[in-house]
């Protein structure tokens, strides 16, 4: 229970932050759009090439490997750019500033070039994560899936490394890690605590509509029926993208807090310091 009152906690002042600023929740929402943008520009030449039907007989063709590093990088650029920017425009409010939308644009368009040699990194791990997925079968998807969750652990801080501190990107892996190290608590309560927190508002949400959806279909509801369909499908979409703009307000306010000892406005010292209390 005093785990769940500190995530819900961390919640409330994560979207303290996002309510005092609501157009950050336009980032992630630009990083959706991007991502679906660049999946189907990859994605559609090959499956009109017949690329799929050669998936299907087997490992990832070599001649496909370097497309697949391009789609990761791809991929990994546009999500790191628009955090970058959502971490920078959240870390101007921690810091009593009034953001724009435009400083958080302007603050990921600077660092760019360490973005992308990020992305690059990241993909090269991703693509190296579905090698050892495809070769290894049962086991490897286990230690892909175990490898894949060190990486995500270790790297949690490394976007707001990147955005505020003036080194390169396997740097900002190595200071992500360090700063990890150094504020690891008893259990990663703003990432999984957070997680937790919205899995349960989620599936609150499905079984609501779900059982609306039921009600309305008895009752031959048409209509009704694609209007609740319709709204489910907003609310999900709506709950995702404050989820991944409160997280990020936290990103950046862990790395506050990592550097200064002090999270922010928003955020209690307390608070934080007990979500990841830091090690002796």
């Amino acid at each position: 229970m005093g785990c769940f009152a500190r995530s819900w906690a961390l919640v409330k002042a994560s979207a303290a932050v996002l309510r005092s600023d609501r157009e950050l929740l336009v980032f992630p929402l630009l990083a959706a759009i991007g991502t679906l943008l660049v999946a189907a520009t990859f994605i559609a030449p090959l499956a009109f090439g017949g690329a799929f039907a050669q998936l299907d007989d087997g490992p990832t063709p070599a001649w496909l490997w370097p497309l697949v590093f391009l789609f990761y990088l791809s991929q990994y650029f546009v999500i790191f750019f628009f955090n970058a920017a959502l971490v920078g425009a959240a870390r101007i409010r921690l810091d009593g500033g009034n953001p724009t939308l435009a400083d958080g644009f302007r603050i990921a368009a600077a660092r760019w070039p360490q973005i992308l040699g990020y992305a690059a990194i990241a993909a090269t791990v991703g693509m190296v994560l579905r090698a050892i997925q495809e070769r290894a079968g049962l086991i490897g998807r286990w230690v892909a899936g175990l490898l894949g969750l060190a990486w995500t652990v270790a790297t949690f801080l490394a976007v707001p490394v990147l955005v505020n501190e003036n080194i390169g990107p396997v740097d900002a892996i190595k200071r992500s890690t360090e700063l990890l190290k150094r504020t690891w608590g008893e259990n990663l309560v703003g990432n999984v605590g957070m997680g937790f927190v919205f899995g349960l508002i989620f599936l609150a949400w499905v079984l609501g509509m779900g059982g609306l959806l039921f009600v309305a279909a008895q009752a031959h509801a048409v209509v009704l029926v694609f209007a609740i369909g319709a709204l489910a499908v907003l609310g999900v979409l709506l709950l995702s993208l404050v989820q991944s703009a409160l997280q990020g307000v936290y990103a950046a306010a862990l790395h506050r807090y990592a550097e200064t000892g002090d999270a922010g406005v928003g955020f209690e010292r307390a608070l934080v310091a007990d979500a990841f209390r830091i090690k002796a």
